[in-house]
């Protein structure tokens, strides 16, 4: 498998494919989830004839954990510039899906957009935390329980419950999901990531990014409201947001045939950075 060494001793480990010369699509996986998730999108983003690479963040997949004190957003936002820099990758769209577009909005805050041309976040919301100035966060998560809400791994709100999404859906889910990792249940270095992540507001970095962004949600989230989508991109002049029927929080897994419509019009309608 090929890796790359990030600049504070994690390997991380990323898979490959497509045309080498073609323009980079890097994929960042969502939380506990490796980067072969994004396998229902690989046809199609390889037929088009682009070049596909696929992260496994610090801790999933087959890349290491990282030492003590790494388990961060910031950490796993510097491992995707890390990765861009070390492949040498120009004029890059950026997917994340789940944790990893907040990932993605750790990287962009932090000043490295080298290499980035535009951005893809797929049903995360920018803001965890609902308050009275965004009620589109986590379902249940609020500064009543701040502390508490994610102690222990993630609470399910009881909203559109896996036997609601059909057979056909659930099938692909079940495909895309690294079982053993999600039996075994939570790290002490994924609660402590996950703990970060919730109290994060990356509204500011969405406000001043310098790349577009399209943000897309499912329809039927099961952990938050759809409208994250259009809050979020209604921050910056140079987003967009769409809205996918049908689908959950893992959009791209559950209707992937629509989300790969929506992701190929992305990337053919962004013209080069300058």
């Amino acid at each position: 498998m090929p890796e790359i060494t990030s600049s504070d001793g994690v390997r991380l480990n990323y898979l490959e494919s497509g045309d080498p010369h073609g323009r980079p699509v890097v994929l960042v996986a969502g939380f506990k989830a490796p980067a072969t998730s994004w396998n229902p999108q690989l046809a199609a983003l390889e037929g088009a004839g682009y070049r596909v690479i696929a992260l496994d963040r610090r801790g999933h997949g087959a890349s290491a954990v990282g030492p003590d004190g790494a388990h961060t957003m910031d950490s796993h936002g510097a491992d995707i510039g890390e990765v861009i820099a070390a492949l040498g990758l120009a004029d890059a769209t950026v997917v994340g899906q789940s944790m990893g577009g907040n990932s993605i909005w750790a990287l962009l805050a932090a000043g490295r957009v080298n290499g980035i041309r535009d951005v893809v976040i797929v049903d995360q919301t920018p803001k965890m935390l609902n308050t009275h100035d965004w009620p589109y966060g986590f379902y249940g998560y609020d500064e009543s329980n701040a502390d508490t809400y994610f102690a222990s791994g993630i609470p399910d709100p009881g909203r559109h419950s896996v036997a609601s999404k059909g057979p056909v859906r659930v099938a692909r889910l079940l495909r895309a999901t690294d079982l053993k990792a999600a039996r075994a249940g939570f790290t002490t270095a994924e609660l402590e990531l996950l703990g970060d992540h919730a109290k994060r507001d990356w509204r500011p970095a969405i406000a001043a990014s310098p790349v577009p962004a399209l943000f897309v949600a499912g329809r039927e989230s099961e952990i938050w409201p759809c409208e994250h989508a259009a809050a979020a991109a209604a921050l910056n002049a140079a987003a967009t947001s769409t809205v996918i029927d049908k689908a959950g929080h893992a959009t791209n897994i559950e209707q992937p045939k629509a989300f790969n419509e929506v992701l190929r019009n992305w990337l053919a309608r962004r013209p080069a950075a300058a």
